[in-house]
C-alpha cells in the first residue's frame, strides 16, 4: 500500500490527536497543522486515507474520523443529555424533557454539554436549524473558535470568536446577519464547540 509522505504525517497526526485527546481533530486544526490553507485540500488527504483503508469518517459527524488498524483507538458512543437550545440573541432555553443523545466519537472529556441550535447564524459552517452541538466547557477560547457566549442580560448566542484591537467580534457565519463587537468584560464564555451532529 503507497502512501505520500504527506499522507503519513497526517495519519500519524490523526492517529496522535485522538490518543491525546479522545476525539479527531477538525479539518481546520488539520490544515492549520500542515500550513495548508485550502479545506479542499485536507478534506483529499482524508479522502485518500480513507480509500487505503486507514482511516473511516462517519457520516454527518463533525470531528468523526476512525483510526483503523489493529491498535484502533477505542471510539465507542457515549451518552449526554441536551441541556437545552440556543438560539441567537435569545437566553438558553433549558428543556422540560430533556432528550438523551449518543456521540461517535466519544470527545473524551466530561466536562462538556450538548445544546440544540435553533436558527441558522452558523448556516455557512454547516451548523444548521435543529443541529446538536458538543461543547466543551471553557472561559477562554482562540480565533476561530466557535464558542457559546453569554452576553448581557443573560442573553448567549452561538458565534465564531475573534480578538480585537479594542474588544472582540462574535461573527456569525451567514452572509445576511451581521457580527456582534463587544470589549472585554461585557460577555463571558460558556464553552467551545467541539463537535456537530444532526439528528434524522
Amino acid at each position: 500500500m503507497f502512501i505520500t509522505k504527506r499522507q503519513k504525517e497526517i495519519y500519524q497526526y490523526l492517529k496522535e490527536h485522538i490518543r491525546d485527546k479522545g476525539y479527531a481533530p477538525s479539518i481546520a486544526e488539520i490544515g492549520k497543522q500542515f500550513k495548508l490553507s485550502s479545506p479542499a485540500t485536507v478534506h483529499k488527504h482524508l479522502v485518500h486515507l480513507e480509500s487505503k483503508g486507514l482511516i473511516r469518517k462517519h457520516q454527518h459527524l463533525s470531528r468523526a474520523i476512525e483510526i483503523v488498524d489493529e491498535r484502533s483507538i477505542d471510539v465507542s458512543p457515549r451518552e449526554y443529555t441536551v441541556l437545552g437550545h440556543i438560539v441567537a440573541g435569545k437566553p438558553i432555553e433549558v428543556l422540560e424533557n430533556r432528550e438523551v443523545m449518543s456521540f461517535l466519537p466519544d470527545p473524551g472529556n466530561k466536562n462538556v454539554f450538548v445544546l440544540r441550535v435553533k436558527g441558522n447564524s452558523m448556516i455557512e459552517d454547516h451548523i444548521k436549524d435543529g443541529d446538536y452541538v458538543i461543547v466543551e466547557k471553557r472561559d477562554l477560547a482562540n480565533n476561530g473558535e466557535t464558542v457559546v457566549a453569554l452576553l448581557e442580560n443573560e442573553r448567549a448566542t452561538l458565534k465564531r470568536f475573534y480578538k480585537e484591537a479594542d474588544g472582540v467580534r462574535l461573527q456569525p457565519a451567514n452572509p445576511n446577519m451581521s457580527p456582534i463587537f463587544l470589549r472585554q468584560g461585557d460577555f463571558k464564555i460558556q464553552g467551545v464547540v467541539i463537535g456537530v451532529m444532526r439528528k434524522f
